[in-house]
């Protein structure tokens, strides 16, 4: 399984005064100054007594000054932030920060990590001890709830010493921009269908289809019948006699994942766990797993992803660096507001890709009165390729279609549901007759479907 490492890099800095003002008594010193108040007790039946709370404030004052002018400053302080994984949507990822002090006492942080909503909604505090020129780290999960790129703020610190009468605040600036990536499948994920891939490539390798494709197989003599273009002029050379080249299918093709980024693309779907997540996002998920299948197969994998106009494209190529160009395209694809140009995109698609190859297109179907645009777009490459068709359902009214209706309301609000339904199939319907391959099915099961129809393609070597 090709796995390109994508950790943000790590990052440190000195940290840098909070303020003018960059110091305060903590709360054991106000429940100490408050315990002065006691004095006042025994001073109601001894007034001479009660000057004991102000002794007792003043050494208390005094111990606080002594205290805070032995913290050191922020400049002596530096943290870090490192990721421990690649921030994906559907996993949690680890943070670690460090801190590194070089005074010569033990010191108490509290740290807030000013992340963006996209990673967490509600910033929360982290205590870590530190001591003296021995980095000190900690650990959190934090849960990417959308792609794309977002910028991570500043580390905020406040530090008090282990009699923590007085701390102080700091800030490092961490500031650095992150890529959260669509969710990513490990090989354990994707193990059956690995399996399954494997054994399909071993019954090809046994089948040899001669003569059927334009991979180079083998020489022969040569025999009358044969085209000029495949004689072997060097080979019959050599032997003073014609020589043929003899050629198989190819083993080794191109797999195009074309994407819509629309309007309908922005549609939420909640997931298992009941994190929403936009259609375009489990698009993502299911163009992640088909490309690591389809180059685990051998096969070189494309990308296009479309709206108003071409925001990514990527032409069929193989290998880690591939993947990694892939996966970097797919983060930055963005839903837009705007219908889609979907016969643009089949232009584009024809003027780079001119052979023959397997196009997955993952679009979902308007519902209005007129032809969709993308049905037009996909049966003019049914030409030539191959093509996957797949629309997403939206689970709310799938689950309307076939609910039993309870009221007039209801009845009406089913049927336009199944209406919704029947329009759709037939539009399929339609693009299967042409030759198409189409799939409706909802976002959550998507992924599967669409892995099991390439081996099936794979399979049955329709390319």
């Amino acid at each position: 399984m090709i796995q390109p490492t994508l950790h943000p890099e790590p990052i440190q800095a000195s940290c840098v005064r909070r303020g003018r003002f960059a110091f305060g008594l903590t709360g054991r010193a106000m429940i100490l100054l408050g315990a002065g108040f006691l004095w006042l007790i025994p001073g109601y039946f001894s007034p001479k007594l009660a000057w004991g709370m102000l002794v007792w404030t003043g050494l208390l004052l005094l111990a606080a000054l002594l205290d805070g002018f032995r913290l050191p400053s922020p400049q002596n302080i530096a943290l870090g932030r490192s990721w421990l994984s690649a921030p994906s949507l559907g996993t949690s990822v680890e943070i670690k920060l460090s801190v590194m002090q070089d005074s010569g006492m033990l010191l108490d942080f509290t740290l807030i990590d000013d992340l963006p909503a996209q990673l967490l909604l509600t910033p929360a505090a982290h205590t870590v001890r530190a001591w003296p020129r021995s980095p000190a780290t900690l650990r959190y999960a934090v849960r990417p709830r959308e792609r794309g790129d977002v910028a991570c703020g500043e580390v905020y610190a406040r530090y008090r010493s282990a009699l923590g009468l007085v701390a102080r605040w700091a800030r490092a600036p961490l500031m650095q921009m992150i890529r959260i990536y669509p969710e990513l499948r490990t090989a354990e994920d994707q193990q059956i269908f690995l399996a399954k891939s494997r054994r399909i490539d071993l019954q090809l390798r046994q089948m040899r289809h001669r003569g059927l494709g334009r991979e180079f197989e083998s020489l022969r003599e040569y025999r009358p019948g044969d085209e000029m273009r495949d004689v072997c002029w060097t080979a019959s050379a050599r032997r003073g006699d014609l020589v043929t080249r003899q050629f198989q299918a190819e083993r080794s093709q191109s797999v195009w994942i074309v994407l819509d980024t629309g309007r309908l693309m922005r549609a939420t779907v909640a997931d298992e766990k009941l994190n929403r997540y936009t259609k375009l996002d489990y698009a993502c998920s299911t163009a992640v797993a088909l490309a690591q299948l389809a180059l685990f197969s051998g096969d070189r994998v494309g990308l296009l992803g479309y709206g108003r106009r071409i925001q990514q494209q990527l032409l069929p190529g193989r290998g880690a660096g591939h993947m990694r160009q892939f996966l970097e395209s797919l983060a930055q694809l963005e839903a837009e507001s705007s219908e889609a140009d979907h016969l643009y995109a089949t232009a584009i698609l024809g003027r780079l890709q001119p052979r023959r190859a397997l196009i997955l297109w993952v679009t979902d179907l308007a519902e209005s009165s007129m032809r969709p645009e993308v049905i037009d777009g996909a049966a003019q490459l049914l030409h030539r390729h191959v093509v996957l068709f797949v629309a997403m359902a939206q689970p709310e009214v799938a689950a309307i279609a076939q609910a039993v209706p309870a009221n007039v309301e209801e009845m009406f609000r089913s049927a336009a549901a199944q209406e919704m339904a029947t329009r759709r199939e037939l539009l399929l319907a339609r693009l299967r007759d042409q030759g198409a391959m189409t799939l409706d099915t909802l976002p959550s099961q998507m992924t599967a479907s669409v892995l099991n129809h390439y081996l099936s393609i794979k399979e049955r070597a329709i390319l």
